[in-house]
């Protein structure tokens, strides 16, 4: 299933929404430029490679650079092809725009930050001794995803099912997508749990962790006096 719209208004222009939206665009184009082998080895320099977190000195030995560190936040902004991108800033488009009201523009740029890294972590702790490179906004965008899931339990999403030539369009709850979804996500996380080094071609666990997180986090950050106050679906609804 595809989203393609949600019903929950937008109050505010999306600053940060826009800003992530751009810069992962900016960077994709800038990949654009690269050849196979530069693509490789920028997602090797600064995609997330677990094994750079959990054995720093035996990468070392295998050539990879020090300061992995840095690649927790630059893998976010690093994709692998057209369908990569695209599918990613669309769902992000989708929910994001909603998270940010409800949270505000700098509360919302440190939750998807953080959702990313939780993601990472999740994904290195069942992948430790990988040397694929993760890169990509999913881990991040999963968390905006927990956390619209967790905010707006009323909303409807229309969604886009392709069944092989006949594509069915459909308005469903939110919370039966996003639970669906992330039910899929830590099925298959399990189902490629012990494939070997480098077995997984989909970071299923990011994106687990990162919902999961992101779920947490948004009940942490939300603004504590009038919480329904500041959602778009309330009718108490109010600007700041």
């Amino acid at each position: 299933m595809i989203p393609l719209k949600d019903n929950i208004p937008r109050i505010r222009v999306p600053l940060v929404v826009w800003t992530i939206f751009f810069l992962n665009a900016a960077v994709f184009v800038g990949e654009l430029f690269l050849t196979e082998r530069g693509q490789a080895l920028l997602f090797n320099l600064h995609g997330a490679v677990p094994l750079r977190f959990t054995s720093p000195e035996l990468a070392l030995a295998m050539g990879y650079p020090r300061g992995a560190w840095s690649t927790a936040v630059t893998y976010m902004f690093l994709h692998g092809g057209w369908m990569h991108f695209l599918l990613n800033m669309w769902v992000f488009w989708v929910f994001a725009d909603n998270v940010e009201d409800a949270l505000g523009h700098r509360r919302f740029a440190l939750f998807y930050l953080l959702s990313g890294l939780a993601a990472l972590a999740l994904h290195v702790a069942f992948n430790a001794d990988s040397r694929m490179p993760v890169v990509g906004a999913s881990g991040a965008i999963a968390g905006v995803m927990g956390g619209y899931f967790r905010l707006f339990p009323h909303a409807r999403v229309i969604v886009l099912i392709p069944i092989i030539f006949i594509p069915w369009i459909v308005e469903v709850p939110a919370t039966l997508f996003l639970g669906l979804w992330f039910i899929i996500q830590v099925w298959s996380g399990l189902s490629e749990t012990g494939a070997g080094v480098d077995g997984q071609s989909v970071a299923w666990w990011a994106h687990a962790g990162g919902f999961a997180f992101g779920m947490f986090l948004v009940s942490v950050l939300s603004k504590r006096d009038c919480r329904y106050c500041y959602l778009p679906e309330s009718r108490a609804y109010r600007r700041e």
